[in-house]
């Protein structure tokens, strides 16, 4: 289009007061651990996710975990003896590996540091199927020959240009003791001070951040050293948590910290599940689900902390989020979910520098691998790669321009300031949800009781100003157009599905209701649509 047909663009009879909508949905997305980026079905379904949803970043655990074969004490015997080396090796082939795919993919990493190696783990507890080690290390210096032996690796290798592009966060989840970290709130203010400080040794402008907390708490469990559960008694038993003043773990803590010892913090991560697990004084464990804005509300209160600290300049990156924490919510993998990311989504754009949905993919075995091909997983698609809803919700939401001409509740009409292309994402969450959420379910079965929730929603609008002959591509989903759960769900939900039922639930998956619009002569684009309740749809330009 040209310029005089974009300042004559109109929308509902109004000229459009563009503002910018940032794509904070595709700055980066959450994976398993690196051993799993090994895989070939891992690795084919994250360049589909690039390719399709333009993912730029991608984080995930375990880069210092034994399976990658980064820290060695020994030589490895196999059969023979395990011979002790004289000093610590740093070995890289398999990262090289890791790295080098997501490199090639047109993506980057958002190296999480961690977890500890065994061999230099204070405690050998593990957590996890696979075994991660969660201690403060036993030696200091040998933690930091070790985080500086990595990242001069890697300026070597992919060169100090890139590497500046890349976020290096200290750790996952310290304050959940004993699962992610065995250690003290302090200790892991330390373990920030000596990782910090190695890296910016090597270079100023390398960005390191942390303290990659959990979710936010309305009361005071974490203000001391370690987690006090009897803190968290009236949370537990509370009428309406809503209602509690819901706060960061750490982070002003660590602000102050940090900023007492004129330590850099170029972002500030931590992660905003809208969910919360208190015990009450009886012990029994009460599962919170928040309302449906509480993401975008902890976002607002944490914008505001950072501006007001002594880093006001710092990025806030939410390293993992979703609608639940748990990789076996069956939520996940159904229609519900993916209207609740796109209503969020939208919401939070201008909130955060980026929020990486927790994750890609359901290749994933924190709890061993998932039973069945529908199984709560977190993954945008199943271990065989079957797109779940939410998959078409971010291929949606891709399709969006970076220019905001319109936003309602319902949905946003924007324009690409490279093309002029107009595209658009509308969405029914029922009114008669009000403000609850999707909540979590451990059965699919459970899950799709949400579907008896709503009615119908009208979506008009008027687009003056366009091509006539324009060709517009519509496309939804909703109960009946690539519904795949609930396709599994009425074949009986089987575990194992045979390589027919496998193929046949994958076409389903890909099946939304898809038509096109023709601008006519007028140049005016009249869109009237009854959204179903629960449906997304997207619209956009032909090129």
């Amino acid at each position: 289009m040209s310029n005089t047909i974009e300042r004559q663009l109109q929308v509902d009879g109004a000229p459009c007061a563009e503002i910018p909508l940032p794509h904070v949905w595709r700055e980066c997305v959450g994976a398993g651990r690196a051993n799993e980026a090994l895989r070939a079905d891992w690795q084919q379904q994250f360049k589909e996710a690039v390719d399709a949803l333009g993912f730029r970043f991608v984080r995930f655990h375990g880069l210092f975990h034994d399976d990658m074969f980064v820290y060695r004490e020994s030589y490895g015997g196999g059969f023979g003896p395990n011979t002790r080396l004289a000093s610590p090796i740093h070995t890289f082939s398999y990262v090289d590996k890791v790295f080098d795919f997501i490199l090639d993919c047109g993506a980057r990493p958002f190296v999480e540091l961690g977890f500890m190696p065994s061999e230099l783990a204070t405690v050998r507890e593990t957590v996890f199927w696979w075994g991660a080690h969660c201690s403060p290390p036993k030696d200091m210096a040998r933690w930091v020959e070790l985080v500086s032996s990595t990242v001069q690796h890697w300026i070597d290798r992919y060169g100090l240009a890139e590497v500046r592009e890349w976020r290096f966060e200290v750790w996952n989840e310290p304050n959940l003791v004993p699962h992610f970290w065995t250690g003290t709130k302090t200790e892991y203010f330390d373990l920030y001070a000596h990782t910090v400080t190695a890296i910016k040794d090597i270079d100023p402008e390398l960005r390191v951040g942390g303290p990659s907390t959990s979710v936010f708490v309305p009361d005071d469990r974490y203000r001391g050293e370690t987690e006090d559960r009897s803190a968290m008694h009236e949370t537990a038993t509370a009428t309406d948590v809503d209602g509690l003043d819901w706060r960061p773990v750490w982070i002003e803590e660590f602000i102050d910290w940090c900023a007492e010892r004129a330590l850099p913090v170029d972002f500030i991560s931590t992660h905003l599940y809208p969910t919360d697990f208190a015990f009450d004084s009886d012990g029994a464990g009460i599962q919170i689900a928040r309302y449906a804005d509480a993401t975008s509300d902890d976002l607002v209160l944490l914008r505001k902390l950072v501006a007001n600290s002594a880093y006001p300049e710092a990025e806030i990156h939410i390293t993992e989020w979703s609608s639940s924490p748990s990789s076996r919510d069956h939520v996940h993998d159904s229609l519900f979910a993916a209207t609740y990311i796109t209503r969020s989504y939208l919401k939070c754009a201008t909130l955060a520098d980026s929020i990486a949905y927790w994750t890609f993919t359901d290749v994933f075995e924190e709890g061993g691998a998932g039973i069945g091909p529908f199984h709560g997983g977190f993954g945008l698609v199943n271990e065989t790669g079957i797109r779940k809803p939410t998959f078409h919700a971010f291929a949606m939401l891709e399709r969006l321009g970076d220019r905001l001409l319109l936003s309602t509740s319902d949905g946003v009409l924007t324009r690409d300031s490279q093309t002029s292309a107009v595209s658009a994402v509308f969405f029914n969450y029922p009114e008669e949800m009000g403000m609850k959420a999707v909540g979590s379910h451990s059965s699919y079965s459970a899950a799709r009781g949400l579907a008896e929730v709503g009615s119908s929603r009208r979506i008009q609008h008027s687009i003056a100003g366009l091509q006539p002959g324009t060709t517009f591509f519509v496309e939804i989903i909703d109960w009946d157009h690539g519904n795949v759960a609930e396709a599994w769900y009425q074949m009986g939900s089987p575990v194992n599905p045979s390589r027919e039922e496998t193929a046949y639930l994958s076409r389903v998956a890909d099946s939304l209701q898809r038509y096109t619009l023709t601008v006519p002569d007028t140049g005016v684009l009249d869109l009237d649509v009854d959204l179903p309740p629960w449906a997304v749809m997207a619209l956009w330009q032909s090129a």
